[in-house]
């Protein structure tokens, strides 16, 4: 048990000192790349914002079922069944049909095998049900479907939200599902809070329009104000293409006019489409609206065939950047609100550190005491290797780049108690031994030996729960969960071989000198 050959003991130091050099670029600048890696802050650390959005899933419910009166409307005219009166109020759809086609349109809607109204064979539920009120029949959404039509919807933000955050170049954002309609957003280090709560405010949703002089329009009018408050115009319902033509947007500088624009370029779908309505409306104005705003209305002079354009509005550098983003990351699938806010300064994040700190040195710094009035040489041998687990320990996570939190700190000291504890458990083990063995490399033999099962066991124990705390929890528990469960296997890495090298090391050449602890 004590025996080390010479290979096992050239591991142990090359190892030992490949993740002591590796924590060290925490505290010194390399110029080789592999060792540019970091400990990453969390909020709690480095300050930063906190925001907890909720996505208002009432358009959503409206746009779908708009989709779905359409779809319905096709599907039974190509059945020979005409859907009459079909309308959409307090999100249900009522329509009627000639009373032998009735119970046709029932079957259909309860089929499992449903073409319009998909099962979930685990829920034994239909998306949509369907109610006969005798002259009408009522559709509305089932339990679960209104359920997974939230959560696709939350989906879709979350991907929306983590795209724009990214563009904005934020340190290891955290962007968490919070029920079925809530996202949370910690964004650590953001220094412009305000900017990013109007990125994500916004929904994006890009269109580009007609606008018309009067109100007659075979696809409808609607009248639109102007961003800068200009007076309203009406523009027509149709679209010609919208944000999800766009392939890219940036933010130029046009040297003719001396101002900023964002220039995009579409697909090849609508490239087509933009070139065909441009072609046929020379002459009149394009209006390009954002949520609901028309941010500028040129007129067309020429046929855009190339599928490259710009708009222009007034912007600022900055703003022409944020709509550039917002347009390249995607419109959201509905608004979203900010619920709860909370900043955390770099002040108290720098506190919270020098606390955490602080905390360290005196725990490390009592145990270092104890260990050696109490074992005296080989408290010695404890405490050097519990420096070498915590740059082990720290060396790891800056492998992977972890995010520390406040949390986190709290999972480095508890490690530092476990690795103790491991140590106390082996010696007083040893001492029990050396009762009836006067050889002190069996008696050190057997304490190692013998405690090791008490130790494992106790070490699993507490991983079990640090794996369930990382799964089950979120944000700082996960990083306590993180921090403790690398320091579970640093630790029995430290005990088991650096501790025992040096042990045995020490006992070999002292093995004749009586008790040895």
């Amino acid at each position: 048990m004590l025996y080390f050959s010479k290979l096992r003991i050239v591991f142990i130091t090359i190892f030992s000192l490949l993740f002591i050099l590796i924590a060290s670029s925490n505290l010194f600048k390399f110029d080789d790349s592999f060792f540019e890696k970091k400990i990453n802050l969390g909020l709690d650390l480095q300050g930063g914002s906190y925001l907890l959005l909720e996505i208002d899933n009432e358009p959503v419910i409206e746009q779908k079922l708009q989709n779905l009166t359409t779809t319905f409307r096709n599907f039974f005219k190509d059945k020979g069944i005409k859907l009459n009166n079909i309308k959409i109020d307090n999100q249900n759809i009522f329509f009627n049909v000639t009373e032998e086609n009735k119970q046709k349109v029932i079957d259909i809607f309860q089929d499992e095998n449903s073409d319009i109204n998909p099962y979930y064979p685990r829920f034994k539920s239909h998306q949509l049900e369907i109610e006969d009120l005798g002259f009408n029949l009522k559709i509305n959404f089932s339990r679960q479907g209104l359920i997974n039509l939230k959560t696709s919807s939350q989906d879709q933000a979350i991907e929306i939200v983590r795209r724009r955050v990214d563009e904005v170049g934020t340190n290891e954002p955290n962007i968490l599902k919070r029920g079925n309609s809530r996202i949370l957003v910690e964004l650590p280090g953001l220094d412009d809070p305000k900017r990013i709560k109007s990125l994500l405010g916004k929904t994006a949703n890009l269109t580009f329009r007609f606008v018309t002089q009067n109100d007659e329009d075979r696809f409808g009018v609607e009248k639109l104000e102007y961003e800068d408050g200009s007076p309203s115009v009406n523009v027509s319902k149709r679209i010609i293409i919208s944000g999800e033509n766009l392939l890219d947007a940036q933010p130029k500088m046009d040297t003719q006019n001396n101002q900023t624009i964002v220039s995009f370029t579409l697909d090849r779908v609508g490239a087509k489409r933009f070139g065909k309505a441009t072609s046929t409306g020379i002459g009149k104005q394009l209006a390009i609206v954002l949520d609901g705003k028309i941010i500028s209305a040129p007129v067309v002079r020429d046929t855009i065939a190339s599928g490259a354009g710009q708009i222009s509005g007034g912007f600022t550098f900055q703003s022409a950047t944020d709509l550039a983003l917002l347009l390249r990351s995607g419109a959201l699938p509905a608004p979203l609100e900010i619920i709860e806010e909370r900043t955390v300064g770099p002040d108290l994040g720098q506190d919270s550190i020098n606390a955490g700190m602080i905390a360290l040195a005196i725990g490390f710094l009592l145990v270092i005491i104890f260990m050696f009035i109490k074992y005296r040489f080989f408290g010695l041998i404890t405490n050097v290797t519990l420096i070498i687990n915590l740059f082990i320990l720290l060396g790891i996570l800056t492998l992977f780049e972890a995010t520390l939190t406040l949390p986190g700190i709290a999972g480095i000291i508890l490690t530092v108690g476990m690795a103790v504890d491991a140590n106390v458990l082996i010696f007083e083990r040893i001492k029990e031994e050396l009762k009836d063995e006067t050889n002190n490399i069996l008696a050190f033999d057997g304490g190692y030996t013998k405690s090791r099962t008490a130790i494992i066991d106790a070490n699993i124990t507490t991983l079990l729960a640090a794996v369930i705390l990382f799964f089950m929890g979120s944000g700082p528990v996960k990083g306590f969960a993180v921090t403790l469960g690398v320091g579970i296997f640093t630790t029995l890495f430290s005990v088991y071989f650096i501790a025992r090298l040096f042990t045995s090391l020490y006992v070999a050449k002292n093995k004749n000198n009586g008790k040895l602890i």
